[in-house]
């Protein structure tokens, strides 16, 4: 398992094994607070960006290849509010040197998302 950055460790996620694949799981607290009782903006895309992360990774299965995300693209549907925010993501292109990872987050309802990301990858395998 990677360690994980520091910004991980400040939005206190956690991570869970879901039915359709790893979860990630930021609690709703003080640190991730936006505008009063909804989430900041930059801790739903950091949320999103660690699902990809973890969800490409495990796709991958091997530590030595270097992941560099290119280009980062939320979408957000609805504010999040005083309730824990799950993410999963879904490689959608895995390629030699490029992948394409898109990644929701929603709250009670996975059916209802609040945000959503595309994001792209530069696989540096060391060749």
């Amino acid at each position: 398992m990677r360690s994980l950055p520091p910004y991980a460790n400040l939005l206190n996620l956690r991570f869970e094994q879901g039915e359709q694949g790893p979860l990630v799981v930021m609690p709703f607290e003080e640190d991730v607070v936006g505008r009063p009782g909804y989430l900041h903006g930059g801790a739903i895309a950091g949320l999103l960006e660690f699902a990809a992360f973890t969800t490409l990774w495990r796709e991958l299965a091997d530590e030595s290849v270097v992941v560099k995300p290119i280009t980062v693209t939320v979408d957000y549907m609805r504010g999040g509010t005083n309730h824990d925010t799950f993410a999963s993501a879904a490689v959608e292109r895995l390629g030699s040197r490029i992948a394409n990872v898109e990644a929701f987050a929603w709250q009670k309802d996975r059916a209802t998302p609040i945000a959503s990301a595309q994001i792209n990858f530069l696989l540096d395998r060391g060749q």
